[in-house]
């Protein structure tokens, strides 16, 4: 599901983007189309890491089986979505309410980096010179 997800964040980020300016940019104010700019900008970094993250979760490395992982992966997508589309909606269709949920994308998108870095951790302290990485 996650790699799925990643090739629709990604599809969503190059067709939109293009949308934007080409489309919408003669259409909205300067400052509208910087949302939309840095809301397809995140969307298109967050792909790459979903991306990377979905790919990571499909290896029979021990570490892709770790809850916070899968937890952080499904947190990126949920956090670009709340992000990134909220403005292309509010934008596009003039619903300015929509961008209430950006923040919530923000925060969500700042979970998901916790719970990686938390994984990160745990990979850490269960390493030790008794037990190296496998070759």
């Amino acid at each position: 599901m996650i790699l799925m997800s990643a090739c629709l964040l990604g599809f969503a980020s190059v067709a939109f983007g293009s949308y934007a300016e080409h489309a919408l940019r003669p259409a909205i104010s300067e400052e509208h189309f910087r949302f939309l700019m840095t809301a397809v900008r995140y969307n298109q970094v967050y792909a790459v890491v979903t991306l990377a993250l979905g790919l990571f979760l499909h290896s029979e490395a021990p570490l892709a089986q770790a809850p916070a992982l899968k937890w952080s992966a499904a947190m990126f997508v949920v956090g670009t979505v709340l992000f990134s589309f909220s403005m292309y909606v509010s934008v596009t269709f003039g619903i300015e309410d929509l961008l209430l949920l950006a923040p919530f994308g923000g925060v969500s998108l700042m979970l998901a980096w916790t719970l990686l870095f938390i994984t990160a951790c745990l990979e850490h302290k269960n390493r030790t010179p008794a037990n190296p990485p496998p070759q």
